[in-house]
C-alpha cells in the first residue's frame, strides 16, 4: 500500500467540511413539513382575510342596491303624481302637451 500524501489530507478536510456545510443547510422532512405548515396557516389566514373583505363589499352592496330601489320607487311614484297634476291641468287646454313635448291628441286643437 502507499502512503497518503500530503494533499490527500487537505481533500479529505475539503470533502468532510463541505459534506458538514451541505447537512447544516439542507432541510429535513421535518423542517419540510414544518415549513408546509407554516405556510399553510397564514396562507388560511390571508383567505379568511380576503372572504371577510368580499363579505363586507356584499353586504355593502346590498345595502346600496336596497337604498337605490327605494329611492327608485320614490322617484316613480312623484312622477307618477306629476303626470296625473299635468293631465288634470292640461285636460281642459290639450294644446298645452306642447310644452312637455307631445301631441295633443287629433281635433282638440279648435277646442274652446
Amino acid at each position: 500500500m502507499s502512503n497518503p500524501q500530503p494533499h490527500d489530507d487537505d481533500l479529505l478536510t475539503f470533502i468532510a467540511s463541505t459534506v458538514e456545510s451541505m447537512r447544516d443547510q439542507m432541510a429535513t422532512k421535518s423542517d419540510l413539513a414544518q415549513l408546509e405548515a407554516r405556510l399553510s396557516d397564514r396562507l388560511e389566514v390571508q383567505i379568511t382575510a380576503v372572504r371577510g373583505d368580499i363579505e363586507q363589499i356584499h353586504l355593502r352592496l346590498d345595502s346600496i342596491e336596497r337604498a337605490l330601489t327605494a329611492r327608485l320607487s320614490q322617484i316613480e311614484a312623484e312622477v307618477s303624481r306629476l303626470r296625473s297634476v299635468v293631465y288634470l291641468l292640461v285636460k281642459d287646454k290639450p294644446e298645452m302637451l306642447r310644452l312637455l313635448g307631445q301631441t295633443p291628441p287629433a281635433g282638440s286643437e279648435g277646442r274652446p
